[in-house]
């Protein structure tokens, strides 16, 4: 009986038998490359993380401490495959005689490294000029001593000072974790690095500092430097944070009073915690309205032929089948439908995951989420079949199931006014997640806990929902109340019908709003993503030239500035303006901070000033403001809290002078607040006048130059390393490098994949939800349509019934829903503010997304009518018996 049942379902209700399937199939292809996409990209932003840290655990060693016994309860704790120990000696300074004259510094820092810590820890130390096997020398050190390779360093201390000859100058582009203080309180100011490095083989570390260990302990420390086993980490960069700093806690339970650890796997993992909760909270934005627009489709395309469906089980209750065999003819047909929309997105799931996100569905990770898309596909085709089956089979007489038009009765939710309560509730949660300054994400520094406000998820769902409820109120009022509106709207369609026409679309009310709201719901989330994607990816740049600076940035040191070669760097082709900008450091009571002189008239031509840097929103007033006061400086916001400071206040800074590379009190008032600034640290930094600063300090070299181009930034940027080439010790980088940076690794939330595949896939949910929906729902009324064939109705005014709904359903969603869709748009840009930086000014429309999306939907509209015209004139006789 069954197998008759589905039999005849497939020759008679082919097309609602497929649209279901199709439906099921695109709900499950599209969950299982959201977990697809939110599986790899957390994997990817933990194997990033790994990456950039140079040393995972640097452990000191207590002084009596056994290094066999240490070492051994380091591998005990952690998986181990790098290890190598690392001496360090404070010296009262060095001395060299070049060039006829004697030159001092200050303390410094003598390094004991073996001979395999290079191959080991290869982000420790870059090479400049020599070998990097023998006597090496920092940058900074050479500069203030005047050496180069083959001259001698003494080093002050002990009994007598030792020589030693130069064999390369290195850089160590690390020096702020290779020298922290370890052991210090959470939160605790960190500890400068020494301005004075010089790093030994750790043989010959051993023998000039035998003595000073034994008279002057405090003077020599030992550290391990650790390297972890990235295999065993969680690919998840939450859990795999909680794991590093379980391990980090397990090793100091082990090694207590003997050493000391600095975690900076631990904390480099802590500090990507936010980024991944906003992968996921971008992921439950973006994705869930998606899934649930793909679930209401299914609904609705099960939905479309429920009149005759309705029909078709009054039939077979008059023929004697009971109501218990009616539900399981619905549940066989809920189980093909189901099953076969499954088996069918599994199988283009991992097709669309390979071409669009780049991603492996088929594995073995992967079939769980396989697995339970899938359940949640049958799931959902039973919820769409049966459910309404069920309720029409209990619910209603045979008679009243035969009837063509059955009594309408107004939904609940517009009954008590649901869509209304929906968008007061979305303005509530709006006012206390965006608008009042509420952090959706907030992870405190130094917080094992990372607090998410999931309820903001709330205010753009609800939003979509309510708008999209709100809308078919309007059309549906519209429809039964406007009739004369209606009539003067379809004239141009339906010509002398259009009275008819809307006199009949008053009586269609239900099954029209419930086409236009489904069609404003795609509209809605197709426009809002694109328009937040097109929003995102304009911020990235943004945020890649704050990164880098500029489109080009060549960085140098204070002893060997950029700016020396500011001339040749101004004269390259496809350069439009280079300016340069000092970057300095300046003690704030005890705190060290980055400090970055300006010519606060010129630095807009190379480089954007976005009133989103400025606490006042002004770039403009307040750069011109600094150029007016030559001792004016602007701080961060953090700097403002720590300090208690304000606008006018006088601060003084400490600021080393080239003279004597000591640091001296200079004078500063402050002028405004700054919030970021180009190249500039995410927490506390200064900027101020260059011109003042060189004056305070005797120095005008400028330590970085920003390049704005009119050409390719790579191409320019190539061209400035061969400008610099003879420049030792310059950087260059460009905007391109910063973007595929910012774009996929842990700094940001990686939606390359995610936009491709949402914009894809609302494309085919709004095909399917102006075309698919209105094609059942006309050919569930076959049986009307061939009544007016045979009572003489001629093409074209058939076409006037059709072509009329296909304009009403389509255009009415797409007002509605592109409205919407930018309304949630700019809900979505102010709750996910933590995503941007800095915060956008104004939303990005792409137009031409959106054209196309109209006509998409058009094409559709237009295709399901003109088909539906076609088809209305052929076998009129069997529609007849079958209506």
């Amino acid at each position: 009986m069954y197998g008759h049942w589905l039999i005849g379902l497939i020759r008679t209700r082919s097309g609602r038998l497929v649209g279901t399937i199709g439906g099921v199939a695109l709900t499950v292809a599209f969950i299982a490359c959201l977990g697809a996409f939110l599986q790899s990209s957390t994997a990817e932003m933990t194997a990033r993380s790994v990456a950039q840290v140079p040393v995972d655990w640097q452990v000191q060693l207590l002084p009596g401490a056994d290094h066999g016994a240490v070492e051994a309860e380091i591998r005990s704790a952690a998986p181990v495959i790098g290890s190598q120990l690392i001496n360090y000696a404070d010296v009262p300074g060095f001395e060299a005689n070049t060039g006829g004259t004697v030159q001092t510094t200050g303390g410094g820092t003598v390094l004991g490294i073996g001979p395999d810590y290079f191959d080991q820890f290869p982000g420790q130390v870059r090479r400049l000029v020599g070998s990097v096997d023998g006597i090496l020398i920092a940058q900074q050190t050479a500069a203030n001593l005047h050496v180069a390779v083959g001259d001698q360093v003494a080093i002050h201390g002990g009994q007598a000072d030792v020589k030693v000859t130069v064999a390369g100058i290195v850089d160590l582009p690390n020096a702020d974790a290779m020298f922290q203080a370890i052991g210090v309180p959470t939160g605790a100011a960190p500890q400068a690095p020494p301005d004075n490095v010089l790093l030994l083989p750790i043989s010959l570390w051993q023998q000039v500092f035998e003595q000073q260990g034994a008279s002057r302990p405090d003077t020599i420390r030992t550290e391990f430097h650790i390297k972890l086993d990235p295999h065993d980490l969680p690919t998840d960069p939450v859990a795999a944070s909680t794991w590093a700093t379980e391990r980090g806690h397990n090793f100091e339970a082990r090694v207590a009073g003997t050493a000391l650890l600095a975690n900076n796997l631990a904390a480099r993992l802590e500090a990507v915690r936010e980024d991944a909760l906003y992968a996921r909270l971008v992921f439950l934005f973006l994705g869930a309205p998606g899934a649930i627009l793909a679930m209401l489709l299914t609904v609705a395309v099960a939905a479309a032929g429920r009149d005759r469906r309705r029909r078709d089980q009054a039939l077979l209750r008059l023929r004697g089948a009971t109501v218990d065999t009616v539900l399981r003819l619905a549940v066989s047909e809920a189980i093909v439908s189901g099953v076969g929309g499954a088996i069918l997105g599994i199988l283009i799931a991992p097709l669309v995951a390979n071409f669009i996100l780049g991603v492996a569905l088929l594995s073995r990770a992967a079939v769980p989420l396989l697995g339970a898309v899938a359940v949640s596909g049958i799931a959902l085709s039973l919820a769409a079949i049966l459910i309404p089956a069920w309720r029409d089979a209990r619910g209603s007489t045979i008679a009243a199931a035969r009837r063509t038009i059955g009594e309408h009765r107004e939904p609940l939710w517009l009954r008590f006014y649901l869509d209304l309560m929906l968008l007061a509730l979305v303005a509530m949660l709006y006012w206390r997640s965006a608008a009042s300054g509420y952090q959706v994400v907030l992870a405190p520094e130094g917080v094992a806990a990372t607090a998410v406000d999931y309820t903001a998820f709330l205010a753009p769902v609800l939003l979509w929902i309510g708008l999209a409820l709100f809308s078919m109120r309007l059309v549906g009022a519209g429809l039964r109340q406007g009739r004369p509106v209606v009539a003067r709207g379809l004239g141009p369609v339906a010509g002398r019908l259009a009275d008819v026409v809307a006199a009949t679309f008053g009586r269609q009310t239900p099954r029209l709003t419930a086409g236009i709201g489904l069609t404003a719901l795609a509209f809605a989330f197709a426009a809002s993503t694109a328009i937040f994607n097109a929003t995102y990816m304009a911020q990235a740049r943004v945020d890649a030239e704050l990164t880098n600076g500029a489109d080009v940035t060549i960085t140098g040191t204070s002893a060997a500035p950029a700016s020396q070669a500011l001339d040749r760097l101004s004269k390259l082709p496809g350069v439009v303006a280079a300016q340069p900008m000092q970057h300095r450091y300046a003690y704030v009571g005890t705190d060290l901070q980055d400090l970055y002189g300006i010519d606060s008239a010129r630095i807009g031509t190379a480089t954007a000033m976005s009133d989103a840097y400025f606490a006042n929103g002004d770039a403009s007033a307040t750069l011109t403001d600094l150029a007016r006061t030559s001792d004016g400086v602007l701080v961060s916001q953090e700097t403002v809290n720590d300090y208690q400071l304000s606008r006018g206040d006088s601060i003084n800074l400490r600021l080393q002078n080239a003279a004597d590379h000591q640091y001296h009190v200079v004078p500063f008032h402050i002028l405004g607040v700054v919030r970021e600034f180009p190249t500039a640290p995410k927490d506390s930094f200064l900027v101020a006048n260059a011109a003042y600063i060189a004056q305070q300090t005797g120095s005008a070299g400028s330590e970085i130059v920003l390049i704005r181009s009119a050409d390719d930034p790579a191409r320019v940027a190539l061209a400035a390393r061969n400008t610099t080439a003879s420049f030792p010790g310059l950087k260059v980088s460009q905007i391109g490098d910063a973007i595929a940076l910012i774009g996929s690794s842990l700094t940001a939330v990686d939606l390359a994949g995610l936009t491709r595949l949402e914009l894809i896939f609302a494309f085919v949910m709004l095909a399917a939800s102006g075309g698919l929906v209105l094609s059942l729902g006309f050919a569930d009324r076959e049986g009307s349509f061939a009544v007016l064939v045979a009572l003489g109705a001629r093409q074209r005014q058939l076409g006037a019934f059709l072509w009329s709904e296909a304009a009403l359903v389509a255009g009415s969603g797409m007002v509605l829903g592109l409205i919407a869709g930018t309304l949630i748009a700019y809900v979505l840009v102010k709750l996910l503010t933590g995503v941007f930086d800095p915060p956008p000014e104004v939303l990005s429309v792409p137009w031409f997304y959106l054209v196309a999306l109209i006509v998409t939907a058009a094409c559709a509209a237009l295709l399901a009518a003109t088909g539906e015209a076609m088809r209305s004139r052929t076998h009129v006789t069997e529609k007849l018996r079958g209506g």
